[in-house]
């Protein structure tokens, strides 16, 4: 509700002798995430009540402001309930403010391997130059949770320190933290590392396997090649689609040929990780099957497909990516995948119609560019004005064959480069949509 007696009134809340009123208000507080809360949240945070505690914390989190940091800090250093001091860690990491790096070191040794981890994630959010040395010792920690806690720390910071205790690590580790391991080794980059990753290329848990093909080429390993040449056959379909988009990163052309008959596996995450992977290859002898996949069942084949026809400039695409963008809508300018309900149930929906959407326009708007077109620079116009400010002003939803990367442009500016021109503001609030589907 954007009424400002909403905040007050969850504020009042706060002081409710039912601790169950005042745990409903701390989380709606940090739902509504208004800044003005802060003081009256902090305030609230040495409530009797160790879950009303937590939620503050939580609540806080949410608001992610430097001044609560002290606040935070001290409660994490004094707090008797370890689900609180918990919460307290994961906000300071929300916050990631410098000064309050000794008192999650001091984290790093509590009780409870819940709040060690956490200490270990927000230390190394604080920008601490000296995080990889302070949670190394963690690497042996008797919690499993605060190993995996560890070696991602290890990872981001690309601590070659670190390796030769990875590797003493990776060969006895457990299941769930084999993937971060190989993860963070992969990250590191370091040469020594290779043998170990080839070797966890053929584990027998599926998620080693995909994680190590993926380091290995994010590595740049002169093994990674091979290595993924040789999954492409894998029985699993993960490891398949990882191989593929492995072979795109290397980037050798003449691997095109081998990546051919996964358009048509079984499943389609071998299928869009084939055609990502073309696509980065330049693979344009490969630009009839690209097309086909256009008409896939599975959205994400049909995603990839659209992203490398115009990666690949591929002129023959237009028309039939025209026609798609002319009954292709944004289903919704939220980010992720929304909830609704039907029959009776929750069920997910997927947005994969908006990010379709946001390829056709970036590549329609690039093809135009190269051969202009007067039916497909019409249709753009139509697109652009059947859309809100809001829905132009957002991040355009881009595929990304390389892994996640920076802000990207926004909608406004993809129709803008496609016309050569700035993409002006526009004065209506919204029109209808240019297409009845």
């Amino acid at each position: 509700m954007a009424d400002p007696r909403t905040r007050r009134a969850l504020e009042n809340a706060l002081d409710d002798p039912d601790p169950g009123v005042r745990l409903g208000a701390a989380a709606a507080l940090g739902t509504l995430g208004r800044d003005a809360s802060r003081r009256a949240l902090e305030l609230h945070l040495g409530d009797l009540d160790w879950t009303v505690r937590a939620q503050i914390a939580y609540a806080l989190s949410r608001l992610a402001q430097a001044a609560s940091a002290p606040a935070l800090a001290e409660q994490l250093a004094h707090d008797e309930s370890a689900l609180v001091r918990n919460a307290c860690a994961l906000a300071l990491g929300h916050i990631g403010d410098r000064s309050t790096a000794p008192v999650l070191e001091h984290a790093l040794d509590d009780e409870s391997d819940r709040v060690r981890r956490e200490a270990v994630l927000a230390l190394e959010r604080t920008g601490d130059p000296d995080v990889a040395k302070k949670v190394l010792r963690l690497l042996n920690d008797p919690a499993r949770r605060v190993r995996i806690a560890v070696a991602v720390v290890l990872g981001i910071r690309k601590d070659r320190a670190s390796v030769q205790k990875l590797l003493a690590r990776l060969g006895r580790a457990e299941l769930w933290e084999r993937p971060a391991l190989v993860i963070a080794l992969g990250r590191i980059g370091a040469p020594e590392s290779s043998g170990a990753l080839a070797r966890a290329a053929d584990d027998p848990v599926r998620s080693v396997r995909v994680c190590a093909v993926h380091a290995l080429a994010e590595m740049r390993s002169p093994k990674a090649r091979k290595v993924a040449r040789a999954k492409l056959t894998d029985r699993s379909w993960a490891v398949r689609g990882a191989a593929a988009l492995a072979l795109g990163r290397v980037g050798v052309r003449s691997d095109a040929v081998s990546l051919l008959p996964l358009l048509h596996d079984p499943h389609p995450w071998p299928r869009r990780g084939s055609i990502l992977a073309l696509g980065r290859l330049r693979a344009v002898a490969s630009l009839p099957e690209i097309r086909g996949a256009l008409d896939d069942p599975d959205p994400e084949v049909r995603l990839a497909a659209v992203w490398a026809l115009g990666h690949l400039g591929d002129a023959r695409a237009m028309g039939k990516l025209t026609q798609l963008l002319r009954r292709t809508r944004p289903r919704s300018t939220r980010k992720g995948r929304t909830l609704s309900a039907g029959e009776g149930a929750v069920r997910l929906v997927s947005d994969a119609d908006t990010r379709i959407f946001d390829a056709l326009v970036e590549a329609v708007g690039s093809l135009t560019i190269k051969s202009p077109d007067p039916v497909a620079q019409r249709t753009l116009r139509d697109a652009e004005r059947s859309l809100s400010d809001a829905e132009l002003d957002r991040p355009a939803r881009l595929p990304s064959p390389t892994g996640s990367g920076g802000a990207g442009p926004s909608l406004r500016q993809l129709f803008a480069r496609a016309g050569g021109r700035p993409g002006p503001a526009k004065k209506s609030r919204h029109r209808a949509p240019f297409s009845s589907a």
